[in-house]
């Protein structure tokens, strides 16, 4: 199975790339589903840019410092358009993270946050 340093964590560092070629390590929340992991992040976040420009990207499991757990993995990061695609995401990280994800979600509503989400799909690199 594809991710399989990430099966029992709660966080993993998203590794992007700037255009100098420098790496960014991000701790997210993430969920797998069959070979694909969903990020949420806000839509104008730096790692959006990042993956826009370069979507080569490693993965680790990490803690929620950002502090590395496991080995790095190569993949491919894609951001989602399909509003479907988005809610699903939204449902499966709901479930995984439950009561925590709801307050993150409700505090959103207060600054906007809701509306400015973008979400990633990643799969292992080819």
């Amino acid at each position: 199975m594809a991710f399989e340093n990430l099966q029992s964590q709660q966080f993993m560092n998203l590794i992007t790339y700037r255009k100098s070629g420098q790496t960014v390590r991000t701790p997210v929340w993430f969920v797998q589903e069959e070979a694909c992991l969903y990020v949420m992040t806000g839509k104008d976040a730096g790692k959006i840019k990042r993956i826009r420009n370069n979507p080569t990207i490693v993965v680790e499991p990490s803690d929620r410092t950002g502090k590395s757990l496991g080995p790095e993995l190569a993949a491919q990061a894609h951001l989602i358009t399909d509003p479907a695609i988005a809610a699903h995401a939204t449902s499966l990280l709901n479930k995984k993270y439950g009561f925590m994800k709801r307050i993150f979600d409700f505090m959103a509503m207060f600054s906007g946050g809701l509306k400015n989400r973008a979400y990633i799909v990643i799969t292992p690199a080819e």
